[in-house]
């Protein structure tokens, strides 16, 4: 290889590589890129935010949802996600049992019904 050659090798291999490090920038820092843990963090979130929110319906549901809701509010705040699990509407349709954290966002959900 000419020594001229070489050197226009050289730099647009540097070029390259300073190129795809500033697109990694620009593509994680404003781009919306995630990395998987994140993307898998954030979809557990919507997962937990949509169950809790049908969890609050299927309770609003009831036909005796008022007295259920001023029952539910003489309960103790850590007594509170028992009521929602004996009374079932924190399980998800084919669930034999909820994950505890549906039952506390169910929890959190109606305490802001009762607030209104």
């Amino acid at each position: 290889m000419k020594p001229e050659n070489a050197g226009k090798v050289k730099y647009g291999v540097w070029g390259l590589i300073g190129g795809a490090v500033i697109v990694m920038i620009i593509g994680f820092a404003w781009g919306g890129w995630t990395t998987s843990t994140t993307t898998k963090t954030m979809t557990e979130e919507a997962v937990l935010a949509s169950q809790a929110a049908i969890c609050v319906a299927q309770f609003m549901k009831q036909p005796n949802h008022e007295e259920l809701l001023k029952e539910f509010e003489a309960i103790d705040s850590w007594k509170r996600a028992e009521f929602i699990e004996k009374g079932g509407w924190d399980k998800m349709p084919g669930q034999k049992k909820a994950d505890y954290a549906v039952k506390r966002a169910c929890c959190d959900g109606i305490e802001l019904l009762i607030k209104k």
